[in-house]
């Protein structure tokens, strides 16, 4: 099976660090970026199975980030994992319109967040079989 491959956003390099350690030792290929117009351009060039993102950072939020990605015709299925801190909340509706997969809040566990990956490739990888 070929591994498969994360876009990890996030402005705090901890973060991003602990995060790719975590799937890189579950077998993931992993791709970074530290803001939101970076991520972008990433998702475009390596089209990444999903993609993990900061909802707070520089030059473009995650919220900019997800809806830009839904505007792009190659990068429009991506699924998405917004990781928020503890005083931000996406509104359902919003959450729902741009098709964000899961919520996150800070501070997460590496665990949760390789589980929910796990599980939201596993569904996509179950609805392109059909």
């Amino acid at each position: 099976m070929e591994s498969k491959k994360v876009l990890v956003v996030d402005d705090e390099i901890h973060i991003v660090h602990v995060v790719a350690i975590k799937l890189r030792s579950n077998g993931f290929e992993v791709v970074t970026a530290s803001n939101g117009a970076e991520a972008f351009a990433l998702a475009c060039s390596e089209m990444p199975d999903i993609i993990v993102t900061d909802m707070q950072m520089p030059v473009m939020d995650g919220l900019e980030l997800v809806g830009k990605l839904r505007e792009n015709e190659k990068t429009k299925a991506i699924p998405v994992v917004m990781l928020t801190g503890r005083s931000f909340s996406i509104e359902s509706e919003k959450k729902a319109s741009l098709r964000i997969s899961e919520c996150l809040g800070k501070p997460f566990s590496p665990k949760e967040l390789l589980k929910k990956i796990e599980d939201i490739l596993s569904l996509d990888t179950v609805s392109a079989a059909r």
